[in-house]
């Protein structure tokens, strides 16, 4: 490196002149470290926003399925399992989806909605049954009184009527249950998983089987929107709405 001296000044002043100079390329130093980071900060921002882009895409792409209205999950033993949200749906669910060989599924308290195991003529296990009374039992008003199990039955869909008796009212989303009625006891336990970008909520083990991803929920006191939150960042999810839809009725906590 060549260091350049000026005969006409002194050495105080060429020391001085080498000072103000490296000075002044220190200060554009820290000015271009500081256009890099600044630089390296919008690539990522454009970065992270092409990211969630490609997924709102991949998202809107998908057509979604009919269960996909109502709540829903696969057992694990690959049952479709639907559930009615209010009492409009709970109405639909039973009067325009539950089959012949279906079974329909609810607690045995006011403020449940109906679960209908989607059997497809065949015969679902005894863990297929229990995932459904604990979705059941899960999604009831039992979650947000804090219970931590209710009785659920479980009927065929000839013994669920919307007739009632002489001098009675059935209300919107209430059936009439006639005949023997299958007793089961249910915890009260859930989860949310996804999987190619789906989400579903259902029983701990059910979920766990058909999710690459999954957090347990509990009764808490967190508002399902906060935890919809956390979720939607965990999960690299667009829609917090649809993460709440699959949200019991009262405060929850997420657990690992």
């Amino acid at each position: 490196m060549k260091i350049k001296i000026y005969l006409d000044k002194s050495i105080e002043e060429n020391a001085g002149l080498y000072f103000d100079l490296a000075k002044k390329a220190k200060k554009k130093m820290k000015g271009a470290e500081e256009t890099i980071e600044k630089s390296k900060k919008k690539l990522e921002k454009i970065k992270a926003l092409e990211a969630k882009e490609q997924v709102e895409e991949v998202h809107e792409k998908r057509k979604k399925e009919w269960f996909e209205k109502f709540r829903w999950f696969y057992s694990s033993e690959g049952f479709l399992i639907i559930g009615g949200r209010d009492a409009t749906s709970n109405e639909i669910v039973v009067k325009k989806h539950a089959e012949e060989n279906d079974l329909i599924f609810h607690a045995e308290m006011s403020g449940s909605p109906f679960f209908i195991i989607k059997t497809k003529g065949k015969n679902p296990g005894k863990i297929t049954l229990e995932e459904t009374a604990i979705a059941t039992a899960s999604y009831s008003k039992a979650w947000k009184l804090g219970l931590s199990s209710v009785d659920v039955f479980y009927v065929k869909p000839d013994q669920v009527s919307k007739q009632a008796e002489a001098g009675e009212y059935m209300s919107k989303g209430s059936f009439m249950i006639r005949g023997k009625k299958n007793m089961m006891h249910a915890n009260l336990e859930l989860a949310i998983g996804i999987k190619n970008n789906i989400i579903q909520g259902g029983p701990n083990s059910a979920v766990k089987h058909n999710s690459d991803k999954f957090v347990k929920i509990v009764q808490g006191k967190d508002k399902a929107s906060d935890i919809a939150k956390k979720l939607k960042k965990e999960f690299n999810f667009h829609d917090s709405d649809e993460l709440i839809w699959h949200m019991p009725s009262g405060g929850c906590k997420i657990i690992r």
